[in-house]
């Protein structure tokens, strides 16, 4: 393990672009997670997209495509855009930490998520800032509390303000815009039915509090 890095922000690219952010990124030593991680996953989307999405960190299929939510959680959160009638097409998706952080159990077996700790999404905060100044996004979706804390700080609590939409004005931002947080649709995967069917139809709920908010 190497010793302590100082976070991102050396290898973030000042008033940058989307492209040259992504280019950028994929030199990113900001934190260990780099080490053993197959790749950068950052954002996609448009780059003046109304709504931005932000999740917890990339999963395995993730670090193995390079593109973020393009394993179950993302298929469970596409799907439930289109019941919540918000164009995926026009969002950008990203998330908070930019490298998979796993175990792995044994030799060439199955990697297991683990969650980031504090100083990793501190440390990759830095890109998830750029995105936002770089896209200027009227709404922000925080999926789950790594998500919710890294842009509302440690005592926003997602199970007591999920589905609220707060202003978001912070010297680190350009510009003004609104933040809501709902759950993570892992949080969802991991229940069985009906405990999961419920949460999905709370977590529909939750979206179209946002449609409303871009439509409105």
């Amino acid at each position: 393990m190497s010793p302590r890095r100082p976070g991102a922000e050396r290898w973030v690219p000042p008033r940058a672009g989307i492209d040259r952010l992504r280019e950028a990124a994929e030199t990113c030593e900001g934190c260990e997670l780099f080490e053993d991680a197959t790749q950068t996953v950052f954002g996609e989307g448009p780059d003046d997209a109304r709504l931005l999405c932000v999740g917890e960190q990339p999963g395995d299929d993730e670090d193995r495509s390079g593109r973020p939510f393009t394993g179950p959680s993302g298929r469970l959160l596409f799907k439930a855009f289109d019941q919540a009638g918000i164009d995926r097409s026009t969002t950008y998706v990203t998330n908070a930490v930019k490298h998979f952080k796993f175990a792995q159990l044994q030799t060439g077996g199955r990697r297991i998520h683990k969650k980031p700790a504090a100083g990793e999404v501190a440390a990759c905060r830095p890109w998830l800032l750029s995105e936002l100044n770089a896209v200027r996004p009227e709404l922000v979706i925080a999926l789950g509390a790594t998500a919710a804390h890294s842009l509302l700080g440690r005592e926003f609590r997602v199970s007591s303000q999920r589905g609220v939409i707060h202003d978001l004005a912070a010297d680190w931002l350009d510009e003004p815009t609104r933040i809501m947080a709902t759950v993570h649709p892992s949080a969802v995967l991991r229940l069985r039915d009906p405990e999961r069917e419920e949460a999905f139809a709370q977590f529909i709920i939750d979206l179209r509090k946002a449609a409303e908010v871009l439509t409105g």
